[in-house]
Order: structure tokens, then sequence, then C-alpha cells
């Protein structure tokens, strides 16, 4: 673990400075989550704030309050990177490095501002920040972000900032399904309520909105695209570019496919393959030992968290899987240990 010096940084963070809020490469509830809630957390206290994300994000999280202030970079690039210039405090949220920042991360690396990063991901470059708040033993970065508010303001944590931490807590532990076995996430949880939220309506919002051409892909996903190998404990899902338009797929309509091969019954460790113009995206899951962030990282240039990771393959899906598959006998051992 990484603290901070609550102290120091509210000497360093004072009303009227400009802040600039980012999260990483396709960002996820957890980004989002962090993104807004020190959004509405600063705006509130007077500061002149922005919040950046690299690309889209998934429909499902457009409910947030404060969707709307969120600039995407893909589409404001000469006004983002000079954000990037002009911002005199600039948050890494829920990333460790800014290459997770895509193209955008350059311009992250040239700045001049002041760096803060807040983020539960493991080996965080610590020597590119100022200040570094990191614990990889916590339900999210969102959790994270509550911590840091409550140390520098706690009246601060409006309704609107509890959502936004209470979605980043939920969609990062899978509706409380997994890394979340600590006390702490559930205290926050409860004190998030305490400030108004509806639980229930942010789960029914996050993982009960779904569009009908969604609900068609996971159905096909279950039925004609789930392979179970028995001897390694192991269960993957594939889907090509073309089945993935053929249902028009929408960013976020496989944000979780992987956990349903996951869930079944002695399987450890799962994976969900994504043809992409240039590349195989790689979703990687397990339950136990069997560390998935060693492994994308040893074999398909990625990482993440022992039982949740990511990772890319820039050869044909046939032979990715051939790889994997090769990879698997070689793991043997440790997925039925």
């Amino acid at each position: 673990m990484i603290k901070l010096d609550f102290s120091l940084i509210r000497e360093k963070i004072t009303p009227g400075k400009s802040i600039l809020l980012t999260s990483h490469n396709n960002p996820d509830g957890d980004a989002v989550g962090s993104v807004l809630a020190l959004y509405h957390f600063f705006y509130q206290a007077g500061y002149e704030v922005y919040a950046l994300v690299p690309n889209p994000y998934p429909e499902f999280l457009h409910w947030m309050p404060g969707h709307e202030n969120i600039l995407i970079y893909e589409d404001k690039q000469a006004y983002a990177n000079q954000l990037f210039i002009s911002s005199e405090i600039i948050f890494s949220l829920d990333y460790n490095t800014p290459e997770r920042m895509g193209e955008a991360g350059k311009y992250l690396r040239k700045s001049k501002a002041l760096k803060i990063l807040i983020d539960h991901h493991i080996d965080p470059e610590v020597d590119f920040y100022d200040h570094c708040f990191s614990n990889v033993n916590i339900s999210s970065t969102s959790e994270l972000a509550y911590l840091f508010m409550d140390s520098i303001n706690p009246e601060l944590i409006s309704k609107d900032v509890a959502e936004c931490i209470f979605a980043g807590i939920l969609t990062d532990t899978g509706s409380f399904s997994y890394n979340c076995n600590f006390q702490q996430t559930f205290n926050i949880s409860g004190a998030l309520i305490a400030k108004g939220i509806d639980a229930a309506r942010i789960n029914r919002l996050i993982y009960a909105t779904h569009t009908e051409s969604r609900l068609r892909l996971l159905g096909y996903s279950l039925s004609k695209k789930l392979k179970v190998y028995k001897e390694f404990n192991t269960a993957i899902i594939c889907l090509t570019r073309a089945e993935l338009e053929k249902f028009n797929h929408q960013i976020g309509d496989t944000e979780g496919l992987v956990n349903y091969a996951l869930s079944i019954k002695g399987i450890r460790f799962a994976a969900l393959f994504t043809e992409r113009e240039e590349k195989i995206r790689i979703s990687f899951r397990s339950v136990g030992n069997f560390s998935v962030n060693d492994f994308a990282r040893a074999h398909f240039e990625g990482g993440g968290h022992k039982n949740a990771a990511g990772g890319d393959s820039y050869i044909s899906m046939e032979q990715t899987i051939k790889k994997f598959e090769l990879l698997l006998s070689e793991n043997k051992h440790v997925l039925t240990d």
C-alpha cells in the first residue's frame, strides 16, 4: 500500500486551481464512478474541474450524475490536449501508468501539472507521480476515492458523489460477488446508503437495463460459443467481429460475459476472446490461486488483478486460441491442483 499524506495534499489542492480528472482507456464503472465522484466533490468546493476519459464507455453507465460533463478524448483531442497543458493538478484514476490512457497518455507525460495517482492495480508507476494513493487489497479505485474525499472534506460527499462511488464499487466487485471480502468495503457502502442513495435502483440501472440485441448476443454466446476444457477446469467464449456485428454490438455489450463461463461448476479459469479491428481483446477471470494477472502479463501483453485481468493478441483468432490451448497444457498442474 502507498498512502497519501492527506494533510500535505490539503495544502497543495487549494480552491480556485484547475483540476483534470482522467481514467484509463475503455473506461468501466469504477473508472467512470471515481472520475465523476471527484468531479462533483471538487466542483462543490469551487474548483475549475474537468473530467476526461479516452474513449466512449457503456451506455448502462450514462445514468450517472454528471455524465454529460465528461469529455471524450477521441472526440475533442485538441481541446483535451490543451487541458493537459493548462491544468494545475491532474488525477490519474483507476490506472497505474499513463500508457493505460492510450494516445492521451503521451500528453499526460508531457504535462507540468501536479500529478496524483489513485488506483488499486499492481505496480503503479510511482516515480512518475508526485503523490500516490495505491492499494491492491481493496475493492475498487472508487473506494480509495471515497477515503481520499473523506479525509479532505467529508461534508462534500453529497448524494451525487455517493451514487458514483457506489456504482464503482458495485461494478468492480461484480455486484459484491468477488474482490470484496473486506469489512471496510461494506462499511463504506453503508455510509453511502446513509447519504440517501437507492442501492437497488443503481443495481437495476447497471445490471438490468439490457437492450434486446445484448440479450440475444448473451444467449448466442452461451449456446453456441461456449467451450469447456474439463481437463483444465477452464471455459472460454470466442466472438468474431462478424458475430458481434450480427447482434448490433455496442460498447459494453460483452461486459460481464466472461463471468458466465467462470460460473460453471468446477471451472477455475475463464476467458472471453473478442475480435476487434487490429487485435483480439481478451478478458481473463479466475478463482483461487491461479493469477490471471501473471498469465496475461507473461503471454498477452496485459495485466490487471490476481483474479481479473485483460490482454491482447495480434494474431488471428484461430492462432490465438491455439496458443491459449497450448498454454493451458503448460499450466495444467496449477489449474488442476
